[in-house]
């Protein structure tokens, strides 16, 4: 093999007119870019256990990555990515391989751009590199800059053997995607296209909201911003959405998971259908997004899917684009009809009585009703239920205010403290009182500790978030 050039500067002169070039694409394109789906996944479908080096199959069976290469061209992919996800010093020494990572990543491109040449297409080639692998200091062993050599090492072997741009994907930690792009700044002047992958509740694995990482992103300087893996196609939308917010002016890459991996049969399978993906990615075009593919689970079925709606002319406006909130939820009209009786007398500026009870201990609730009735006939304009204060076993407090709203023509007003609930838990909670009628709610911040401290948890502790008082009618 010819060695690689060890300066950026011998590198700059190919690369930028490859960056310039490709973001002309983008900006000038009617229509996104269609890159390819999954590598994995087509290995494993041919027999290719999930134990063995995907990467080294560029030396040691280069014809069935190549036939990987050719399916998703033939699909219609405008970008195919290297099969050098894995690539890296951390993951190829896990194989005893990290003498051939130049190699292998050199090797991965060649394939690749063999392939495009082959179809006589103009196909992009893409040098697709992943995760480390291990975790970054402080909550791993690896520094910073030990990370940024590894992915220095990487970049400029796809580099020196002429990628046409580098997509640096499925990375959870937002200090590893910033240092890998640092590391490509520092190798070449290829176009990097950055993508991270998120969690079930829209945060990176640890914690980092769309918006942050976003901003982080686009400040670092990458070409193109993204998010890939995840979820499924829904999820992805919902975060480009909140990306595009953060950074209007940003480039948009999406690349979904054909859904939530599940086991069936001991099998990994993945429900979300080419024509799932081909419905979405209309959606993917009217959000304003520069390239789409697709990860995990994903074929070249899904990407001819893709291809086909992409080359349907745009007739119609779809909905779901930028110019509509990025989270949209059912809005229930506000009309005096609708509101409470509290709600009424507060807004009318009159006195209100309201007595407190507490839920029963047990299964009897003759003494609860026979306490709501006497406070009825004595005029109480509501009663507030309170949701076990001193963290001791009672009844549910939803419960009871059903029981006294069902049997009196007297509202309830449901306490509602944040302790031991997550947003979650708060909003099927709130959905819940709805559901029965339940229509005034006050909640105060409580701070789990104090209650638990109060009842019988031993030695166990409990925390919540603390929130500021609202009261809901």
């Amino acid at each position: 093999m010819d060695d690689f050039p060890d300066s950026k500067t011998e590198n700059a002169d190919k690369s930028t007119s490859s960056k310039v070039g490709f973001l002309d694409l983008l900006d000038n394109a009617s229509t996104p870019l269609l890159a390819d789906g999954a590598m994995g996944t087509m290995l494993n479908a041919q027999g290719i256990g999930f134990d063995q080096c995907f990467d080294e199959l560029n030396l040691t069976n280069p014809s069935l990555v190549a036939e990987v290469h050719r399916a998703y061209i033939e699909a219609g992919a405008q970008v195919i990515q290297t099969n050098t996800f894995g690539a890296n010093h951390y993951k190829l020494s896990e194989h005893e391989l990290e003498g051939k990572i130049a190699e292998i990543n050199q090797v991965g491109v060649e394939l690749a751009k063999r392939v495009v040449m082959a179809s006589f297409k103009e196909v992009l080639v893409a040098g697709d590199v992943g995760p480390l692998g291990v975790r970054l200091a402080p909550f791993g062993r690896v520094q910073p800059e030990e990370a940024r050599a590894a992915f220095a090492e990487q970049i400029q072997a796809l580099c020196g053997a002429s990628a046409d741009l580098l997509i640096l994907e499925t990375m959870s930690d937002l200090n590893e995607m910033l240092e890998a792009i640092t590391a490509a700044r520092d190798v070449c002047e290829l176009p990097v296209v950055a993508s991270m992958t998120f969690t079930r509740d829209d945060r990176t694995l640890l914690g980092d909201s769309p918006e942050k990482v976003a901003q982080s992103l686009h400040e670092s300087g990458a070409d193109v911003i993204g998010v890939n893996c995840s979820g499924g196609p829904a999820q992805i939308l919902r975060i480009m959405k909140q990306m595009h917010n953060a950074v209007p002016e940003a480039r948009l890459s999406a690349m979904p998971n054909a859904g939530w991996p599940e086991r069936v049969g001991g099998r990994i399978m993945y429900p979300a259908s080419p024509d799932y993906f081909g419905d979405y990615v209309r959606v993917l075009r009217a959000s304003g997004a520069s390239m789409v593919g697709g990860c995990c689970g994903t074929t070249p079925v899904h990407i001819a899917g893709m291809r086909s709606v992409l080359n349907e002319p745009i007739t119609e406006v779809v909905v779901n684009g930028f110019g509509f909130p990025a989270e949209v939820g059912e809005t229930l009209p506000a009309t005096e009809e609708g509101q409470s009786k509290l709600a009424a007398k507060l807004q009318s500026g009159k006195f209100v009585v309201s007595v407190e009870m507490d839920p029963p201990r047990g299964l009897s609730t003759h003494k609860l009703l026979a306490g709501a009735s006497l406070l009825a006939e004595g005029g109480a304009d509501v009663i507030n239920i309170a949701d076990s204060p001193m963290a001791r076993m009672r009844m549910s407090p939803w419960a009871v205010s059903n029981l006294i709203q069902k049997e009196f023509d007297l509202e309830t007003v449901l306490h509602f403290p944040t302790r031991g609930r997550n947003l979650l838990r708060v909003q099927g909670d709130l959905l819940a009182a709805h559901a029965m009628d339940i229509r005034n709610a006050a909640s105060s911040a409580q701070l789990a500790s104090a209650s638990a401290a109060a009842g019988c948890w031993g030695d166990n502790h409990i925390f919540g978030s603390v929130l500021p008082s609202w009261i809901w009618w």
